[in-house]
Formats: structure tokens, sequence, C-alpha cells
């Protein structure tokens, strides 16, 4: 019941609430969601059950050995499934499917503030928000169930991939919450989950930044299936020898069973969610009062669309692109009216739409 609960309310405050907080700012917006839906919601409503959140939901350390253990299977299953079957997607998928959801663009228009937030948020706010609410709630409760246990992992890693709504990435996600949930099976614990979680989402994000340094082409570049496959061998035969080592150290797997659930008594609704609604609308009110303009921005950007330039854009469209983000800056900083960005991105916006109107005809 908590589950069903649990999982119905945070989609319904991610759709809405974390949806309008991450157009404001994206990097806020990651941490806000995190924190006060994947964890905030399960927690109130564990306690409500009369349950201990920290304990029901597997987080209790585990030991050091397991959570290596997660760490060194989340880089090498990045590399071994993870960039293949994403490869495989990229490949399938029509141009347009894949620019819609597009993940690289949440990087556009950030500052270098904004981005380690953002690569904070990503490495470590969501594996162990996300870990927590899915592994911890979700999974733990279909394996409540008459279910057996390898349907409530596929079923708890599908609904996992189906929250980040990107039908591309869909599958990989998919395996990957394969992985965390046989980790939390078979560990006992959410540490060794969240810690691969955590790396793959690291080296996600330090290769995709490691290329946008190299430059724009770097970041949008594909790699070659022979390179694909190189990582893939690689990867697999890293899978390989540590879960080999691991069937020899029994250390490596923790307690694998659950502790039995802690019951407490329970404070009243308004009691509980007080204290996570006062914390959520006090730094909505100071992302407001801190970066007023940044907000501004994002609404402009929303009402005048501009599609990622293809690969094939001119240098003098990519120029204007360019100057298009340095103006955006200067603006966010004072140096230049809301309204000269307003105007410039208008004009590029209707110039595109322009531009596109015989091939849509």
């Amino acid at each position: 019941m908590v589950a069903a609960v649990t999982t119905a309310l945070g989609l319904a405050s991610f759709l809405t609430l974390g949806g309008v907080v991450q157009l404001l700012n994206a990097a806020f917006g990651i941490w806000f969601t995190e924190i006060f839906i994947f964890l905030a919601i399960p927690w109130v409503l564990l306690r409500l059950a009369r349950y201990e959140p920290l304990g029901f939901t597997g987080v209790p350390s585990s030991g050091l050995a397991p959570a290596a253990l997660g760490f060194g299977l989340g880089v090498a299953n990045f590399f071994a499934f993870v960039v293949p079957i994403q490869f495989a997607a990229q490949s399938v998928a029509p141009q347009w499917l894949r620019d819609m959801f597009d993940g690289s663009r949440i990087f556009e228009g950030q500052n270098s503030l904004e981005l380690v937030v953002m690569l904070a948020g990503v490495s470590l706010a969501a594996p162990v928000c996300e870990e927590f609410f899915f592994r911890g709630v979700f999974q733990k409760g279909l394996l409540a169930t008459t279910l057996s246990r390898t349907s409530a992992v596929v079923i708890t890693a599908v609904v996992f991939s189906a929250f980040h709504m990107d039908p591309v990435g869909f599958t990989a996600r998919v395996e990957l919450g394969l992985l965390f949930g046989a980790l939390r099976l078979y560990t006992g614990s959410l540490w060794p989950g969240i810690l691969a979680h955590s790396a793959n989402n690291m080296v996600s994000s330090i290769l995709f930044l490691s290329a946008r340094q190299m430059g724009s082409e770097g970041a949008d570049e594909e790699p070659e299936l022979q390179s694909v496959i190189l990582l893939m061998i690689v990867g697999l035969g890293a899978m390989g020898l540590l879960l080999s080592i691991a069937r020899k150290v029994p250390a490596f797997w923790g307690p694998k069973e659950d502790p039995s659930p802690v019951t407490r008594s329970a404070p009243s609704l308004m009691r509980l969610a007080l204290p996570w609604a006062v914390a959520a609308t006090l730094s909505v009110g100071a992302l407001v009062w801190l970066d007023n303009r940044g907000i501004r921005l994002s609404f402009v950007d929303m009402q005048y669309q501009l599609p990622k330039l293809p690969k094939d854009a001119t240098d003098s469209q990519q120029q204007e692109r360019r100057e298009l983000l340095r103006l955006r800056e200067d603006v966010r900083k004072g140096r230049m009216p809301i309204e000269a960005y307003e105007e410039e991105r208008a004009r590029q916006a209707s110039k595109t739409s322009s531009e596109s109107s015989p091939e849509k005809q």
C-alpha cells in the first residue's frame, strides 16, 4: 500500500511541481526534485505507516566491501551495457525524437557554478534519493506481494526508467534499474545500488562535459561502432572479474537479508509534512530572490523555442547561436537589459521557423 501511494504521489508531484521548478532553474530543480519528491514523499508516508524510514529502506550500511563492489559494477556496467544499448537506441531512433529528448541541452546557458551544482546533483542527490524511492520503497513493496523476486526487480526497473520520460534512453535505464535492483536484493542494503548509480552518472557526466570542453562538435559526435564494441568488451571483462572476486569473498555481498522493519509511533500528517513544505517553500523563495534575472530568462527561453542546431549547420548559424548564448550570459550578469536577449531570441526563433516551414510543407 505504501509503495503504491508513494509512486502515485511521486509521479504527480514530479510532473507538476518538479517540472515547474526545473524549468525555472535546471541546477536548482535537480536538487529540489530529488530532495522534496523522491526523498520527502516516501519519508513522510513511511512515518505515517509507523515505519522507521532508514531501516525500512535498507539505508544502514552493509560495509565498505559491498559499497565498493557496487561502485565498480556501476563503472563497468556503463561501458559493458549502457554504452552499446544507448548506441543502438540512438541508431534506430529518428532524428526528431533524438533532438526532442536530448538531455545534453540541459547544460545550455548554465554558468560554471550551476554546472558544478548540476554535476553534484546528478552524482550525489539523484543516486541517494532515487534509490531510496525506487529500490527502498517501491521494490520492497512489490516484494511483499505475491510477485516473484525477479518480477519485482523487473517492474521496478521499468517504472524507474519510465519516470525519466526519455523513450530513447528507456532501454538503457531499464538495464540500469535491473543492476540497482539486483544489488539491493542480494546485499540487503541500498548503498551498493547507490554507489553503482552514482558511478554510472559520474562517468556519463564527466565524459560528456569533457567532450563539451573540447568543442560542441565533440559533444555531439557519435562514437564509432568499433569503439563501442571495444568498450563493451572491456566493460564485460571488468564486470566478470569483479563478480568472480565477489563470489570468492562473501563479505562483498553483505548480510543479503533485510532486517525486520522497525515500527514507531506516527505523528500527525501535518507535523510530518510541514517541515518539508516549509523548507521547499523557503528554497524556492530564495531562488526567486537570488536569481530573478535567470528565472525571467528561462521564461523567455520557454516562450521562444529554439531547436538544436543540426550537425551540418553553417558556420554563420553556429556563430549566431554562440553569440546568443553570450548575450544571455551578459544579460544574466546585468550587463545588458533582458529585452535585448528577448528580442534576439525571438528573431532567431522566427528565422528558424520560417526556414523550416518549406520542409514541413
